[in-house]
């Protein structure tokens, strides 16, 4: 056997290898996610996107999604400031900015965002009174995202938005509820009437007032007052009349008679 016949199975074996090894080493990130790369254990740094080598088995990568996550949180029954029993739900979105950190820093910043999402809407709802819950949501809204973000910020973990879903409240509450808003209607429509017969009772002081100063307004009343019921149809109508209307002609009544009249 020659050596050309011990070499050719030896040669096919190393290309076989090296061709393994390549395949190994070769790595495709998309765009949407990093690769953070691990030589001998130590941190080499995030790659990506596109394609680039890792040397076999001595480097490893662990992909990372970069894109927005959307974590609902489950209903957590909390007692509110003012001792009122709720159940609360949220949604939170949330996005790894620095793959490095989300690897490095904590086990699984998924998980982890949980339940700091579900601890925190715990504290705040229960530091929280029931009519800032339903009437100032938007507020309670931007204090969970600033708490978490905070509490996230070291994993590289930035979360964008949290809003909370639904308020459930049981049966006696709302019951509770609809009778303390229907008392609340009723106040301010006896407010708005007593402010109206207010006002309307200014104006008519203000009117009589004017019209005693006047002593034709009085009769220009007098006679609008029965051109308006001139135009309804009535058969009999008993209107009473001012004095001052009929005093001149009950004066020229009782005046005596010119001489030129006993002639």
């Amino acid at each position: 056997m020659g050596i050309t016949e011990l070499l050719t199975p030896l040669l096919c074996i190393i290309l076989i290898g090296l061709l393994v090894l390549i395949a190994l080493s070769v790595r495709v990130v998309p765009e949407y996610e990093r690769g953070v790369v691990f030589r001998l254990g130590r941190l080499v740094g995030a790659k990506g996107p596109g394609l680039f080598l890792l040397i076999p088995l001595v480097e490893r990568m662990v992909k990372i999604d970069t894109r927005t996550v959307t974590m609902d949180v489950p209903a957590q029954e909390v007692i509110t400031r003012d001792n009122v029993t709720v159940k609360v739900n949220a949604v939170v979105y949330f996005r790894v900015t620095s793959p490095t950190m989300a690897v490095v820093q904590v086990e699984d910043y998924r998980r982890a965002t949980w339940q700091i999402a579900q601890t925190s809407l715990r504290n705040v709802i229960g530091q929280s009174m029931m009519d800032q819950l339903l009437q100032d949501r938007e507020q309670i809204n931007e204090t969970l995202q600033h708490i978490i973000d905070e509490a996230t910020e070291p994993w590289g973990v930035k979360v964008s938005i949290v809003e909370i879903k639904d308020v459930e409240l049981n049966q006696s509450m709302v019951r509770a509820m609809a009778r303390q808003a229907e008392a609340e209607r009723d106040r301010r429509a006896k407010i708005i009437s007593a402010e109206g017969d207010f006002q309307a009772s200014q104006k008519l002081s203000e009117a009589a007032e004017i019209m005693g100063r006047e002593p034709g307004a009085m009769t220009l009343r007098y006679l609008q007052t029965l051109t308006e019921i001139g135009v309804e149809h009535n058969t009999t109508i008993v209107f009473p009349i001012p004095i001052d209307l009929i005093s001149e002609f009950m004066q020229a009544w009782d005046r005596p008679k010119s001489p030129k009249s006993n002639e």
